[in-house]
């Protein structure tokens, strides 16, 4: 429970973490209107295409019987559509600040550790590892849409459908947030994906805690804006202060 809690406050934590060292606000702006566009953009577009699909394939009739039937394919469609807008907004918003998350991640874990880059930030340094990190967020996408491409599917089974996709979705959502996040720092020491499979497990409460935390800040009007940078930075504190010694200096000999 600890953990969890641990967890659910890690946003807050990142918050003061960031407010206590203001030299990686120049880092987190970038995320920040990243954030800001793409998430208006969802959200408009989402919002369009579900006023068009309710208005084309779901008009009730005059019976009673299908105005129920349609105010429950009405609450399945905006089931459907929020986890697809939410999903994609994460997806496509981390994809395209990939690389300026990485350096935050960086910059975050030199000033945990009490080191030091040896470069000075430059557009160079920025944009250094910049097919890495698209590529290893590439990969992740490829994983958690095909997955949730089948959870979709599933919706459309009567009855049980609905709402075991309701509860799957949520979960691979959560799971996703903390692969997502915590990926910047596994992937920059270049350790393997069952590594970070291993250590998500090994910290399951912490983890839980963490993707609810990101999820309920995506969902806090404006206060979503500040959620990439803020999930980055808890995210390099999570792995950092929980990375054991031995994953530690595997890291460091490759």
């Amino acid at each position: 429970m600890r953990g969890f809690i641990t967890g659910l406050l890690s946003i807050w934590h990142a918050w003061i973490f960031l407010y206590r060292n203001p030299s990686l606000f120049r880092y987190a702006l970038i995320p920040f209107f990243i954030n800001v566009v793409v998430f208006s953009a969802t959200i408009y577009f989402g919002a369009e295409y579900f006023t068009y699909l309710i208005g084309t394939y779901i008009s009730p009739g005059d019976n009673w019987w299908w105005q129920i039937l349609a105010w429950i394919a009405r609450g399945v469609a905006f089931l459907v559509m929020l986890v697809v807008v939410f999903f994609t907004f994460t997806a496509v918003g981390n994809l395209i600040a990939a690389p300026f998350n990485d350096v935050l991640s960086e910059k975050t874990e030199h000033i945990l550790t009490g080191t030091s880059s040896a470069e000075a930030f430059s557009v160079a340094l920025l944009f250094a590892d910049v097919w890495r990190t698209v590529g290893d967020e590439i990969r992740k996408l490829s994983m958690f849409v095909a997955a949730m491409a089948l959870l979709l599917l599933f919706s459309f089974v009567p009855i049980l459908g609905p709402p075991v996709f309701g509860i799957c979705s949520v979960l691979l959502t959560l799971y996703f947030l903390v692969v997502e996040y915590t990926g910047f720092v596994f992937s920059r020491k270049h350790l393997r994906f069952s590594q970070q499979r291993v250590f998500i497990k090994n910290q399951r409460s912490q983890s839980l805690g963490f993707g609810l935390a990101v999820m309920l800040t995506l969902m806090l009007p404006l206060v979503q804006f500040l959620t990439i940078p803020l999930a980055v930075v808890a995210a390099t504190l999570f792995c950092i202060r929980n990375m054991d010694g031995n994953m530690s200096n595997r890291a460091e000999l490759k």
